[in-house]
């Protein structure tokens, strides 16, 4: 039987969402605006990257025309092939959001069916009975922040008075989250992970996707930090995924990163969370290795979205996608006769783009594989498609609204 590899590579959009204006988003283009800094030395970084895009990997598997066909421009500085080796095409997200949720549910088979809920831009951003009933459920002193925030220079503002008065930071941005930011040693991780789970029942009459626990460590003199202990609750995702029909039909799954957090660890099967992009991609291809036969791998690679899209850092996002495409031939030579591999982001996060938040894009999708015809698969009105693809590929029944395409 088959395998399948299904890598998201965190906010790598690639433009051109009819829908962009509604979201503020009209003409954000992350690998657009990306290629074009590179090509013209604006992405050029002592000791990390210079010079035009270097993709020669994605570039070979159609990336550049994937590009071309969401927007009608090719990056900027990245060779295009006439004949790509691999499938390549677009795909468009029908749920109304622009959030790591909506676009992984979306890829797995099951578009949100419902509007999230959010949190204005005022101060305070909560509604004051959530504060009151979070505050008792959680005998918490009080809390801190209450607005939104870039998640940095929150606890770089208000760490100090947290370690001193032991109230958790709370925060949210225009996705549907919470945050809640603690020191994981004067307050404690496990402390911060158990508010999380009182906070989550409390945010489910306001339809709000995820509540995150956001730990950190360090001092008021040295300054504090944001560690690898992250950890998403999130609302469980519509019924059907391909994860779902995997588990009912006993195969083998194995989810790598923030993916069983995203599916709130509902059929995620084995589940692996390394920190860091280059972690996780190592453990992907040790986890696919060892897939037994009709399995799937499903990898989440966060970095590019959490270091460098919200941080609106150009060149180290350039940096991390040239990290990837150097490994890409290691996923190629791991793949068997029958398998499959496919790349594709669940938004995008400009990091050219005004703010610090994720922007409303099309995504690629690039398919490998031994026995992958290669070729267009053109653009894909729904993220679904790539689920129901993956699922006629491991002989799963269809299901949902996506409609698969051929790998031969």
């Amino acid at each position: 039987m088959p395998r399948a590899l299904l890598i998201v590579l965190d906010s790598v959009g690639a433009g051109g969402a009819p829908d962009a204006a509604a979201f503020g988003d009209e003409g954000a283009n992350t690998l657009g605006h990306i290629a074009a800094a590179c090509a013209s030395g604006e992405a050029d970084r002592q000791g990390l990257r210079r010079g035009p895009l270097a993709i020669p990997n994605l570039a070979r598997l159609g990336l550049s025309q994937a590009c071309e066909l969401s927007t009608g421009r090719p990056l900027a500085g990245v060779a295009r092939p006439d004949e790509p080796a691999g499938q390549w095409g677009v795909a468009r997200e029908t749920s109304i959001g622009k959030d790591t949720p909506s676009g992984h549910w979306e890829i797995a088979g099951r578009p949100v069916p419902f509007a999230w809920g959010y949190f204005p831009n005022t101060r305070p951003a909560f509604p004051p009975e959530l504060v009151a009933k979070i505050v008792a459920a959680a005998k918490l002193p009080g809390i801190l922040g209450d607005r939104h925030a870039s998640g940095t220079a929150i606890i770089e503002e208000l760490g100090a008075e947290h370690v001193a008065s032991g109230k958790p930071i709370l925060y949210t941005s225009v996705d549907s989250v919470l945050q809640i930011a603690a020191h994981e040693e004067t307050f404690g991780l496990e402390r911060l992970y158990e508010l999380c789970r009182i906070v989550r029942p409390l945010v489910d009459p306001l339809r709000i996707g995820r509540v995150i626990a956001r730990p950190f460590v360090g001092t008021p003199d040295g300054g504090f930090t944001r560690t690898g202990n992250r950890k998403d609750f999130a609302i469980p995702p519509p019924e059907g995924t391909i994860l779902d029909r995997l588990d009912d039909a006993g195969r083998a799954v194995v989810t790598v990163g923030k993916i069983g957090d995203i599916f709130a660890h509902r059929h995620t099967g084995r589940e692996i969370k390394p920190h860091g992009n280059d972690a996780v991609l190592t453990a992907t291809l040790e986890a696919f290795r060892t897939l037994p036969d009709g399995g799937l791998v499903f990898s989440n690679l966060v970095d590019f979205d959490t270091e460098y899209g919200h941080r609106r850092d150009v060149a180290g996002y350039a940096a991390a996608i040239e990290a990837f495409d150097r490994r890409v031939p290691e996923i190629e030579a791991l793949l068997g006769p029958a398998d499959v591999a496919v790349v594709t982001a669940d938004h995008g996060n400009d990091p050219t783009w005004r703010g610090t938040d994720h922007t409303r894009e099309q995504v690629p999708v690039l398919a490998f594989g031994p026995a992958v015809a290669p070729g267009s698969i053109g653009l894909r009105t729904t993220f679904a498609d790539i689920g129901e693809t993956l699922a006629a590929h491991l002989g799963l029944p269809g299901s949902g609204p996506g409609r698969p395409w051929s790998f031969i």
